[in-house]
């Protein structure tokens, strides 16, 4: 019989790469079992989207009660659980958000933001920051400046869109401080001389970088951000497709800088696996979009809804105890980062934490996270990596995981890093 990894490359595409060559056949909670019945700490979560684990049941139930109903209706009918989840969506969500538009990826929910947001607005420069990623279809890949290689071979890219820096203290060996203030100097200069800020639409960024290095944004940096919006009637539009739906400890990470977006941005966690995303803005603003300026065959999925709505309400019992997780491993990272040398940087927010691996004098060590990552997946656990030198350990483990799991998958990556060093 034809292994499955054998099956696949000949079948899919090679543009797919895989993380592992692991078949799994399972999901549980934070673990997966193989084929061979081998179990691993999943703390990948299918790139930050399974938040609450694999096939939590009250999410599972949701899904099999709306299969057996009803699972596609495209713009022909109305049905319940698209209005049940944008009612509890935006309940949740920044105090500036009261609609809600659904499609199906996150990449298709930042076009549709910035469609918006140029349509509405009648200009069409977008500024987005450095370190970025918002997606690799034509559109959102000429937003993404995380790594080269995603535009590489693709241009001309959309036009108008003007790259200005955002804060990397660590990589720069600048206090937190110094980086915004380098940062913004090099925003109010390209206002002076490439691009007026009255043609700019909107704004767009993550309020916490994430394929561009775990970098989070400082309060100061998101509030002079806001303010030169204001000023200048720019949108400012916030892609949370990776820092939703509790991942740094609140449903959004605009809550806990206490900054409303003009439009939001939601997908990956939205229905913890099932396909569905969303742009969330103000009645005013989506009252400009008049109908047809924008649609989808299968955005708001019933299914999806459906989970997604049974989603918000387990994370209001899962969201409180996310601090308890996280200052349980940024506390363990932190003793790690005086045991390992190969630990220059431990940053981000919630449990989206990035442990960036370095070489002497803070040259970024391109080798160490592929071994790494090998090892601890021998030893059953799963992690992703980020950052241009791929350099960065991703650490997203599911937000209800249990500390005994937590510390497991903590134990089993400071033993990875030994035997690197060794």
């Amino acid at each position: 019989m034809i292994d499955l990894s054998t099956r696949l490359s000949e079948l899919i595409a090679p543009v797919i790469a895989y993380d592992s060559q692991i078949d799994i056949v399972e999901g549980d909670g934070s673990w997966v079992t193989d084929i061979d019945g081998k179990r691993y700490l999943d703390f990948a979560c299918g790139i930050a989207v399974t938040n609450l684990g694999h096939r939590p049941p009250t999410l599972e139930a949701a899904a099999h009660d709306q299969i057996s109903r009803l699972w596609h209706a495209g713009g022909s009918f109305l049905f319940e659980s698209r209005a049940e989840a944008a009612e509890k969506i935006i309940d949740i969500a920044p105090d500036s958000i009261d609609q809600m538009f659904f499609m199906n990826s996150g990449a298709e929910a930042v076009e549709a933001s910035v469609k918006l947001a140029k349509k509405t607005s009648g200009r069409q420069g977008i500024v987005v920051f450095r370190g970025g990623f918002h997606g690799r279809t034509m559109g959102s890949v000429s937003f993404t400046t995380s790594r080269a290689k995603y535009r590489r071979g693709y241009h001309p890219l959309v036009p108008s869109v003007f790259v200005t820096p955002f804060p990397h203290p660590y990589r720069w060996g600048m206090s937190q401080e110094d980086a915004n203030a380098y940062a913004l100097n090099e925003l109010r200069l390209m206002f002076k001389h490439e691009v007026m800020p009255d043609e700019i639409a909107a704004f767009l960024f993550e309020p916490l970088q994430g394929e561009g290095g775990y970098y989070p944004a400082s309060l100061e940096f998101m509030q002079a951000i806001r303010d030169l919006a204001d000023e200048h009637g720019i949108l400012m539009i916030v892609d949370e497709v990776q820092t939703g739906f509790g991942r740094t400890g609140e449903f959004f990470t605009s809550q806990i800088y206490g900054i409303d977006p003009d439009i939001l941005v939601m997908g990956k966690a939205i229905a913890n696996g099932l396909p569905l995303s969303a742009v969330g803005s103000s009645k005013e603003i989506f009252a400009k979009w008049e109908p047809g300026s924008h649609g989808t065959t299968f955005g708001g999925n019933p299914v999806s809804c459906a989970v997604a709505a049974a989603g918000v309400d387990e994370l209001k019992r899962v969201i409180p105890g996310v601090a308890e997780r996280s200052d349980l491993a940024f506390t363990r990272f932190d003793d790690l980062q005086e045991k390992h040398p190969t630990i220059g940087d431990v940053r981000g927010l919630g449990l989206m934490i990035g442990i960036e691996l370095v070489k002497k004098d803070r040259e970024p060590d391109t080798e160490a996270f592929g071994v790494i990552s090998a090892q601890a997946q021998d030893d059953g656990l799963f992690i992703l990596s980020c950052s241009p030198d791929n350099n960065v350990i991703r650490f997203v483990p599911p937000l209800n995981v249990s500390l005994d799991d937590l510390e497991k998958g903590i134990d089993i990556l400071d033993q990875a890093i030994t035997t690197y060093e060794s």
